[in-house]
């Protein structure tokens, strides 16, 4: 049956009609309960995490994420979780918080908590009990409880690689920074990570960043790196398909032979969380030409440079350029966003699966009929890719 757009308050967690095994909300209102019992204003455990808020810019709130009952599952772990595995990892995390104007340098003991490649433990005195209140955002991870913070110290040494310390100490482009520690094995979240805390950059411009837009800054500029070698690549010599879902997002990913192009399709249900009450699946769709885009992904936000990263990658590991649309379809079991790192890390997961080859545009239109809730044609349409006239060397 089509459930409307009153799918919770009909439900109240007690139906089910979403399909999950439990409720997310009643999920998160149980773990907020729980933590009231295990918080104090004194708090001790392992932190490797920092959360600069974007509220109030400049003035905004920066602080550790302190793991309440043990250290939190990164992004990557995350990956193939239920909603209540990611609400329980994410809920118990506190945030302490202290106050600051960007351009100001965050305190050096909360910023070895980010450069840090390990959890460390550490200590915090709470000026009042922690605000629970946790928060679901399409860029961020869940958040849990936080309050401000009026004492914070290190119960242990952090570890911090040496070259991680050297690029802070060099006068260096924030973007030569992460591009070197790319190139040395550092992961996207590592780098968002001391991003956001102030350690990349010139001396004179290193400043803090909140977390959301750190994430789709470092998304957009080691994809961009990686692009600059892209374009010189032999092209790729035949169109396929790979494939992959969590959390009821459904992602289809086109690659045409062809020069560099990418195109991005999000397609929300109407019983989804950002399209409810809609008569029928809402589409957007984002495209960057061979030369790269010049205007931000308004329509998508993070998610087309999520999506745009985790393509690049895989182009740049097989030492490929092509033609690339994806198409991302939304159903009703996503009920609640948990950020911008399931888009990231399920295409990720999508090019370790067997792609699926056609001879034709024809012939992959025939096996997607089947599969997509929107109809092919639909986003054929709309494609500033899939409608042009070279295609018709496959038909």
């Amino acid at each position: 049956m089509k459930v409307p757009a009153t799918l919770c308050v009909m439900c109240k967690g007690a139906k089910k009609l979403c399909g999950l095994s439990s409720c997310p909300i009643l999920k998160k209102i149980d773990a907020q309960r729980y933590l009231k019992t295990k918080i104090t204003k004194d708090i001790f455990g392992p932190s490797q995490d920092v959360f600069v808020g974007s509220y109030g810019y400049p003035h905004v709130s920066f602080g550790p994420l302190v793991g309440i009952e043990g250290k939190s599952l990164s992004p990557a772990q995350l990956y193939g979780k239920s909603y209540d595995d990611i609400i329980a990892s994410r809920a118990q995390l506190l945030r302490g918080k202290r106050f600051v104007t960007v351009g100001e340098r965050m305190k050096k003991d909360v910023q070895e908590v980010a450069m840090s490649i390990r959890p460390i433990d550490v200590e915090a005195n709470l000026s009042k009990n922690p605000v629970f209140d946790m928060k679901f955002s399409t860029m961020v991870q869940p958040m849990g409880p936080s309050a401000p913070m009026k004492k914070f110290m290190q119960a242990e040494n952090p570890r911090i690689p040496k070259r991680v310390d050297s690029i802070a100490d060099d006068n260096i482009r924030a973007a030569d920074g992460i591009s070197e520690l790319c190139h040395h094995g550092f992961d996207n979240y590592y780098i968002t990570n001391i991003f956001s805390a102030g350690v990349l950059g010139k001396k004179e411009k290193k400043k803090i960043v909140p977390t959301r837009w750190s994430i789709t800054a470092i998304s957009d500029i080691i994809a961009k790196q990686m692009m600059e070698k892209i374009r010189d690549y032999p092209e790729l010599n035949e169109l396929s398909l790979y494939t992959n879902s969590f959390l009821d997002n459904f992602y289809y990913v086109i690659l045409i032979p062809g020069k560099w192009e990418f195109e991005n399709f999000e397609s929300w249900s109407p019983n989804s969380i950002w399209a409810k009450g809609a008569a029928s699946y809402v589409t957007t769709e984002e495209y960057e030409p061979f030369q790269g885009r010049t205007t931000y992904a308004e329509s998508q936000v993070g998610g087309y440079y999520s999506s745009r990263h985790a393509v690049v990658e895989f182009l740049h590991r097989i030492k490929r350029q092509a033609r690339v649309v994806v198409l991302r379809e939304i159903k009703g079991g996503y009920i609640m966003p948990v950020g911008s790192w399931q888009i990231l890390e399920t295409i990720r997961k999508a090019f370790y699966n067997k792609p699926t080859t056609f001879d034709s545009t024809f012939e992959l239109s025939n096996y997607l009929a089947g599969k997509l809730e929107v109809p092919f044609y639909k986003y054929r349409n709309k494609s500033q890719i899939l409608q042009q006239s070279r295609l018709t060397e496959f038909l």
